[in-house]
Formats: C-alpha cells, structure tokens, sequence
C-alpha cells in the first residue's frame, strides 16, 4: 500500500494538508468571533482577586453587568459592596 517512498511521501503532505486546513479553519473561526458562544453567554465573572493575609481574599465579581465586593475567610464569605 505505502511501499514505495513517493507514496509515503504524498501520504504525509496529505496529512499535514489536512492539519494546516483544520488549524486554520479553527483560527478563521475565533477570529471571526464564532467560537466561544458559551463565553459570551456567561453571566458570572472573577474580576480580580487579591490576597489580604494568607486565609482572606477580597474578590471582585461580576454578574449580569453588576459588581459586588466579597470578602473570603475561614470565618465566612462578607459583601462589602453590593450593586446598586
């Protein structure tokens, strides 16, 4: 079947051929904004979130386009700041 060099060789630029054409399809459709509908359907967002001391962290979420201020510790969760 592949016995022979020449068709080894059509073989592997067929495969690469269809490597390229899938990776490029694959960019052509991120670039055009079609991939990651799901992303785009989010609703629940880690802005930032920073370190206080080793247990505690203040997180800054986003949800439906709001912003609320979370502390988190051993003791319990604590909104800081809740959207108005």
């Amino acid at each position: 079947m592949l016995s022979d060099p020449a068709s080894l060789g059509i073989a592997a630029a067929s495969l690469l051929l269809v490597v390229g054409l899938v990776a490029g399809l694959g960019r052509a459709i991120r670039a055009a904004g079609l991939a990651g509908a799901g992303a785009a359907g989010r609703r629940l967002a880690v802005i930032e979130a920073v370190a206080i001391d080793p247990k505690r962290r203040l997180v800054l979420l986003r949800c439906d386009g709001r912003e609320a201020l979370v502390l988190t510790g051993p003791a319990g969760d604590l909104l800081l700041e809740a959207p108005r």
